[in-house]
């Protein structure tokens, strides 16, 4: 449990954005950044964020809904949102657990990811839903 990245203090509500400001999320995250991690499956990879979960009644959008497009591949089971005018990727509902999102990390309100240091990398490419 992280409640304080750099000179950020992790809020128990706590706002995350997308580059333009057009999505805002508002997490709720009474016990911080919990188990942040990146992950290596072929879109993870890409993408390089770090990511942490939260249940999905945790996340609500106060802004940009409209704006918000969903990216699935695969099973398809995961949910992968993005805002459609900057393409910042902000949240998903999770492969491992759809009862919750995993939300970036470095779109937290006043957060440097990279003030993290180093963190676990996740196995995604050998995930138990692809046997």
């Amino acid at each position: 449990m992280i409640h304080r990245i750099g000179n950020t203090d992790i809020q128990p509500r706590h706002r995350l954005s997308c580059h333009c400001g057009a999505v805002v999320l508002e997490l709720e995250l009474p016990d911080g950044v919990v188990d942040p991690h990146r992950c290596d499956c072929s879109l993870c990879r890409r993408k390089g964020a770090i990511t942490s979960g939260v249940p999905l009644n945790a996340l609500h959008v106060i802004a940009g809904e409209e704006v918000l497009r969903c990216y699935q591949f695969n099973t398809l089971t995961a949910k992968h949102y993005f805002c459609g005018n900057c393409g910042i990727y902000t949240h998903h509902q999770r492969r491992s657990n759809p009862n919750e999102y995993g939300y970036n990390v470095g779109c937290l309100e006043g957060v440097n990811p990279y003030d993290l240091g180093e963190v676990e990398t996740t196995d995604g490419v050998n995930h138990p839903a692809d046997r």
